[in-house]
């Protein structure tokens, strides 16, 4: 070997080696930076003629396991959409009362029938017909708050629509701009270029749950779990969704309101799962319409209930009319009645109707007996509807042995395409029960979801950081080996120059 090339592998170790101190400098003054991954120069001895001609080292790479990158933008996306349903649905567990305490949607039912207890006793009281009046408005008043925070997370989660297309356009055009400069190889940094994009990506999981498929050449493709290859492109936005404003009637799908998400003008709605996208459309179009259907099929079995005993107690915004059950719930006019239902004010005025009646009943054709109100100076004791409201008001029975119409369990939601998870009780006490019971344990399976989900990305980021993250006592120790091997190759080319000097000298 003569001296020159030794010389030259010799100098070729010392840049090698400087690249590595640089890197390594580089791993530990990163290693609390949200998203960096260790970086290695990788070494590849070269040989010319069968002659040993130094060492070339590549450019820096990432120590990555782009599959469990993957099953952390899942957990990501699964724990994202956990906590949107979490907190949207709080506000309607609120909206239910606390069980218990004498102030959820069942427990007004409750209070109302022992206000009608409590008046049975006494039919002349008129404290005892305020009691039950103020029963009966509290009733109403429940029915109406919990329809009103149903409308306020549909229309949150219309919104979060809105805001989370914005998001995820943002996000896919600066992964297609990173995708371009990685591919171009033209800014040197490419590991860091790609730390960069994996944090973009994994933003714009939570918000589409997407695996990421890499090709060699630095070129991705982001395919969104449904199916949906997402295009980058750095210059346009490629999702689109609509403003609108949620009213109980809308609906989104032939003859709906609701606007879609659209991808390049193509309606890819129905194909979106996972993520905060795919939880708001979830909420907002299956979820949130069924819980107001329930709310609402409460509100006009109880007004209908009490009208075909004799009794108007409860009515429409108008005042007077009272919903039909036994019509479809989505072309009838129990959509949307809980937050309209109201004490009818003829009773509010004159409380001694709810001892005498409102209304003559004759020939129900749900099935309730034939009554006759109390007339003007008719007996203080008057108990004759007092009876019919506790035997069959509350009670699965419209008259003896003669059953309500079952409480509908499908053809919900302003379409008609919904049905609820439960077989409807028969009284109107055991059907508001179940529905404060389905709607409130909705937001405690959402908070465990959130809570495993969030789990589970703590246990994939852990071995991340195992696996990818930066050992700075690791990066120590190679730091010194590194220096010895500075100190080796530096001591090789003086012993060189040494040789050098010594030939030139002979030569002299």
């Amino acid at each position: 070997m003569s001296l020159d090339l030794a010389l030259t592998i010799a100098r070729s170790g010392l840049a090698a080696v400087q690249r590595q101190l640089s890197v390594a400098s580089q791993n530990v003054a990163n290693a609390n930076t949200e998203g960096y991954t260790r970086k290695s120069l990788a070494q590849t001895a070269i040989t010319v003629a069968d002659m040993p001609a130094g060492l070339r080292t590549s450019e820096q790479q990432r120590n990555v396991d782009t599959a469990l990158v993957n099953r952390m933008q899942s957990a990501g996306a699964a724990a994202a959409a956990a906590a949107v349903r979490e907190t949207l649905l709080t506000g309607i567990e609120q909206a239910h009362g606390a069980t218990g305490a004498g102030d959820s949607l069942a427990e007004a039912v409750s209070g109302l029938q022992s206000a009608f207890i409590a008046l049975r006793a006494t039919p002349a009281d008129a404290g005892q017909q305020r009691s039950a009046l103020d029963a009966a408005t509290t009733l109403a008043d429940r029915l109406n708050a919990i329809s009103t925070a149903i409308g306020t997370a549909r229309q949150q989660a219309q919104d979060g629509l809105v805001a989370e297309v914005d998001g995820a356009n943002a996000a896919l055009r600066e992964v297609a701009d990173l995708t371009l400069r990685i591919r171009s190889g033209g800014e040197g940094d490419q590991a860091a270029l790609e730390d960069r994009r994996d944090q973009v990506l994994a933003r714009l999981a939570e918000s589409l749950d997407v695996t990421v498929l890499r090709k060699s050449d630095g070129d991705i493709t982001v395919v969104a779990r449904g199916g949906i290859i997402l295009p980058l492109d750095p210059k346009h936005d490629v999702l689109s969704i609509g403003q609108a404003t949620v009213a109980p009637d809308a609906y989104y799908g032939g003859g709906g309101t609701l606007p879609g998400v659209m991808l390049n003008g193509i309606d890819i709605t129905g194909q979106i799962k996972g993520g905060r996208v795919g939880e708001y459309l979830n909420l907002r179009d299956d979820i949130l319409p069924r819980f107001q259907a329930e709310t609402d099929l409460t509100a006009a079995t109880l007004a209908e209930r009490f009208a075909a005993q004799g009794l108007k107690l409860f009515t429409d915004a108008d005042g007077t009319s009272v919903p039909a059950t036994g019509t479809a719930y989505a072309s009838g006019s129990q959509l949307g009645f809980a937050g309209r239902i109201r004490v009818n004010p003829e009773v509010a005025a004159t409380p001694g109707l709810l001892r005498d009646g409102t209304d003559a009943v004759s020939g129900s054709p749900l099935g309730a007996a034939d009554f006759t109100p109390n007339p003007p100076g008719g007996p203080a004791s008057f108990t004759t509807l007092l009876d019919r409201v506790l035997d069959f008001t509350f009670t699965g029975n419209a008259a003896a042995g003669v059953t309500w119409p079952p409480i509908s369990g499908s053809g919900l939601g302003p379409d008609g395409s919904l049905a609820s998870p439960f077989a409807a009780p028969a009284s109107i006490g055991g059907y508001a029960d179940r529905v404060t019971s389905a709607q409130t344990s909705e937001r405690a399976l959402a908070s465990q979801a959130r809570e495993n989900a969030t789990a589970l990305q703590s246990s994939l980021l852990s071995r991340f950081d195992a696996q990818s993250g930066v050992d700075v006592d690791a990066e120590m120790s190679g730091l010194v080996q590194l220096q010895n091997s500075y100190a080796a190759n530096a001591r090789v080319v003086s012993t060189l120059q040494g040789m050098w000097e010594t030939l030139l000298g002979a030569v002299r």
